[in-house]
């Protein structure tokens, strides 16, 4: 596979997340959550912009920590967070680069290119965002190139916006514990950098065998010897 593919895929991918990052930031307020009026865990109500009816949505929530809006420790974790990320960026480009001069299977490239993507689109908000927007709240949309961003250099927030709240009800009340509680799938608010990372850890799973078998012959040991063997030779 050619290098200059490699980096169509990446570049497709993060002008598409950046581009649908910015345009929810600039046009929309935060999304109200039950966490924002009672402190419970975040359970978005049905006031996004449905795209789909209530099926999918785009539901404009911000996060300090990982993928699907996993957190890690504080301010302090968000640094360690961002400036992890960007180590993993820079190896990625190394990596990406060894794979693609190795020629190894063209669909494990592909994973490795969206995985590498992924971790570049949340890099650029963790690292630009706090500087480049206002803050945003459920009732202000945040301006671009403010006189002063709502943050730090490394610690910008991270935008989500996709939701697909395709199954909301209730446990049987019969259930123990969460018998009557609401139950919905699925859940988690998540962007296109979050998708891309997983769709590529999910192909490399399902896919391994395939990806990694023409290496493993390619690369299979032989041994050889360079003594001649005497056929009266017995061995016992």
């Amino acid at each position: 596979m050619k290098a200059r593919t490699i980096v169509f895929i990446v570049l497709l991918i993060i002008v598409a997340d950046q581009a649908l990052k910015i345009w929810v930031k600039t046009h929309m307020p935060l999304s109200h959550s039950w966490d924002a009026y009672y402190h419970a865990p975040l359970t978005p109500y049905d006031n996004g912009i449905k795209v789909l009816g209530n099926k999918f949505q785009i539901y404009f929530v911000e996060n300090e920590g990982m993928a699907w809006g996993w957190k890690f420790g504080g301010a302090f974790g968000k640094m360690a967070l961002t400036l992890f990320r960007l180590a993993a960026v820079v190896f990625g480009i190394f990596y990406l680069r060894t794979i693609v001069r190795k020629n190894y299977h063209k669909g494990f490239i592909i994973c490795a290119a969206l995985i590498f993507a992924g971790a570049l689109g949340n890099l650029i908000d963790s690292m630009f965002y706090g500087l480049i927007f206002e803050e945003s709240t459920f009732d202000h949309v945040a301006r671009i190139f403010p006189v002063r961003g709502y943050t730090g250099f490394l610690h910008g927030r991270v935008v989500d916006m996709l939701y697909f709240p395709l199954i909301k009800t209730h446990y049987p009340q019969w259930m123990p514990v969460v018998g009557g509680d609401e139950f919905e799938f699925f859940s988690p608010v998540f962007n296109i950098a979050d998708a891309s990372i997983s769709i590529g850890v999910i192909a490399i799973l399902l896919f391994q065998k395939k990806f990694f078998k023409k290496r493993n012959t390619e690369e299979g040991i032989t041994v050889e010897s360079s003594s001649s063997i005497d056929d009266k030779v017995q061995i016992s």
